[in-house]
C-alpha cells in the first residue's frame, strides 16, 4: 500500500510514522488491489486529530479522529476504517454476485411483474457530534442568523430541554422541544 503522512503543527517523528504504516499495513489483507493511504496528523491546543484517507479497490473510505493522544486518535480511526473497508468488500461482493446472476434491471422488472418491489432501506450518510450550549430562544435566533447552518440544536435554559430551531422555507424559524 502507498502511504503519505503529512503532518500539520506536529514535529514529524519517525515512530509516528513507523506506527501508522505498522496499522495501515494490516488493512492490505482486504483489499485486492493496491491502495493509496493519505494520513494527516495534526494538533491543534491539546486536541490531536488523526484523518486517514484510503482509495482502492473502486471505493474511497476516510475516517478522523480527535483526542488528547495521536497514538489513540490513530488507534480508533483505524479501527473505524477497518469496519468501513470490510463493508464496502461486503457489498462489492453482494455486486458481483448480482451481476453474476443477472442484471439488476432484469431482477428489477421481474419483482414489479410480480407485484413486489425491493424495499428502499435508508442509510445513515454522516454522523457527526455536536455540542448542546444552553441559550434562550431569541439568542439561538440570532446565532442562526449569524451561521449559515439549516438548524441549531441547543438547551433551552427556561426549560433545560434540548430544542432544535430550524429556518423554513418562508425564512422563518421552527422550533423543535423535546419532551422527556
Amino acid at each position: 500500500m502507498q502511504i503519505a503522512v503529512t503532518f500539520k503543527k506536529i514535529d514529524s517523528s519517525d515512530t509516528l510514522k513507523n506506527y501508522v504504516d505498522d496499522k495501515i499495513n494490516r488493512l492490505d489483507k482486504y483489499l485486492d488491489n493496491p491502495a493509496e493511504a493519505n494520513v494527516v496528523l495534526s494538533v491543534e491546543k491539546f486536541r490531536h486529530i488523526a484523518e486517514v484517507t484510503i482509495a482502492g479497490d473502486g471505493f474511497k473510505v476516510k475516517g478522523t479522529e480527535e483526542t488528547d493522544n495521536m497514538y489513540s486518535a490513530i488507534d480508533i480511526v483505524m479501527d473505524k476504517l477497518e469496519k468501513q473497508v470490510k463493508k464496502n468488500k461486503e457489498r462489492f461482493k453482494k455486486r458481483r454476485a448480482a451481476a453474476r446472476a443477472g442484471s439488476e434491471r432484469d431482477k428489477l422488472n421481474a419483482l414489479d411483474n410480480a407485484g413486489l418491489s425491493e424495499p428502499n432501506e435508508p442509510k445513515v450518510i454522516k454522523a457527526e457530534q455536536i455540542e448542546v450550549i444552553p441559550m434562550d430562544i431569541e439568542e439561538a435566533i440570532m446565532q442562526m442568523e449569524l451561521i449559515n447552518n439549516s438548524f441549531l440544536v441547543f438547551r433551552n435554559v427556561r426549560t433545560e430541554k434540548v430544542n432544535v430551531l430550524y429556518r423554513r422555507k418562508d425564512d422563518n424559524y421552527g422550533l423543535i422541544e423535546a419532551t422527556a
